[in-house]
């Protein structure tokens, strides 16, 4: 007899499942998979779910720039795949989009992610779990990527065990949870996804060597990300910020800026807005802060935070940062800002030396994949580094 999540699940009166509608061929199409016919059973009767105020099963849908099902997808499989090459050989799983690879379908509140393991079965209604477990209780003999032999709604069941129930294939589980589905509280107007449809590549096979081979500076940089129409500098002008400033900047960082404005390079490293004299960042009010930030940390360890910060000679001078909380600079030696050379200083590493590259070959070097420095994200050996290369125009909205 097939089990059904109603047969061990109730709705939560507060967050009711709503259900969505897919096409699920046009899905599997994309996926390149058939799927479980109770996944799918499970999504269209009662949509993406918070299970037992612990799990959350995601389905084909979307919600504005909060959740895009084909984007989460892919972002899952690539940060599995780049954990599972840090297992021993002999443990790496294979991730989907190879044959037979682990297909993610949620995740916990602590982070641990959900798969089907494609190889079990040529049949989807045979595929069992496995769960990346990224906390495992000492003792519980949890694997990093450990298998059951059970389905997903067997899964499930078995998480809303009693003492009552026999042990679950292949040991420790999640859970006890309740026995309780919700809609997803972070996609409560969540609606169908539709994948997306097959396109050219941007690149011709020529703009693609030159961009990744044989180009450099502007010309490379400009395939790798087109610059926009209309770049946003702020509404003052350079000989204004370089006398408030007491010092000229270095001409190649201008000659960026006037071409790509203040953005966002590869969703990660944040040029700020140079010439904008609101109340907002301004570009000094920026480099106060981070060197009255920097200034406090070196005055509790001196060896950890080395660098002298600007206006001091040879001082940081910082203009850009990322994400994850590193800064990009110049070291201002000399009287000659087009001969300062390039910094980081990284939010989770030692200080490093200086860059051996400017600006505009470091950003090619670093969108190729290339750049060995700290402070800087890594591409994976695996990605297509034209991808993930790109640049965001801010415009006067934007907060930096």
């Amino acid at each position: 007899m097939t089990v059904d999540i109603a047969d061990f699940a109730t709705p939560d009166p507060e967050r009711p499942p709503v259900p969505i509608t897919v096409d699920w061929a046009a899905v599997e199409q994309w996926l390149g998979l058939r799927l479980p016919t109770d996944y799918k059973r499970l999504i269209s009767t009662h949509g993406p779910l918070d299970f037992g105020e612990y799990l959350w099963i995601h389905g084909p849908c979307a919600q504005g720039d909060q959740f895009d099902f084909g984007s989460w997808a892919a972002s899952v499989h690539r940060s599995a795949r780049i954990d599972a090459r840090m297992q021993p050989e002999h443990e790496q799983p294979v991730i989907h989009p190879r044959p037979g690879g682990l297909l993610a379908w949620g995740r916990s509140r602590r982070s641990d992610i959900l798969f089907w393991d494609t190889s079990t079965s040529a049949d989807p209604d045979d595929w069992t779990v496995v769960v990346r477990h990224i906390h495992r209780p000492p003792g519980s003999g949890l694997r990093a990527w450990h298998p059951y032999d059970l389905t997903l709604t067997g899964y499930l069941r078995h998480t809303v065990r009693t003492a009552a129930d026999a042990p679950a294939p292949h040991g420790p589980m999640i859970g006890p949870l309740p026995g309780t589905m919700a809609r997803t509280a972070f996609l409560a107007t969540a609606g169908p996804w539709d994948p997306p449809p097959a396109t050219a590549p941007r690149l011709t096979a020529e703009q693609r060597r030159v961009a990744l081979e044989t180009g450099s500076g502007l010309e490379a940089l400009r395939l790798l990300s087109p610059p926009p129409a209309r770049p946003y500098l702020g509404d003052g002008d350079w000989a204004d910020l370089h006398a408030e400033l007491g010092t000229r900047l270095p001409q190649e960082y201008l000659t960026l800026m006037e071409l790509y404005g203040s953005g966002c390079w590869s969703n990660w490293l944040r040029f700020h807005t140079p010439l904008r004299t609101d109340d907002k960042r301004r570009f000094l009010r920026h480099v106060e802060y981070v060197a009255e930030a920097y200034g406090s940390l070196g005055e509790d360890d001196p060896e950890q935070y080395p660098l002298a910060m600007w206006p001091e000679p040879g001082g940081f001078l910082p203009f850009a940062n990322s994400i994850d909380g590193d800064h990009l600079g110049w070291l201002t030696e000399g009287a000659d800002p087009d001969a300062w050379p390039l910094v980081v200083w990284p939010r989770h590493a030692p200080q490093g030396p200086p860059l051996e590259t400017g600006l505009i070959d470091t950003l090619v070097a670093w969108q190729r994949g290339h750049l060995e420095a700290d402070g800087f994200a890594e591409l994976d050996q695996d990605d297509d580094p034209v991808e993930f290369a790109s640049f965001a125009p801010w415009d006067d909205h934007a907060y930096w």
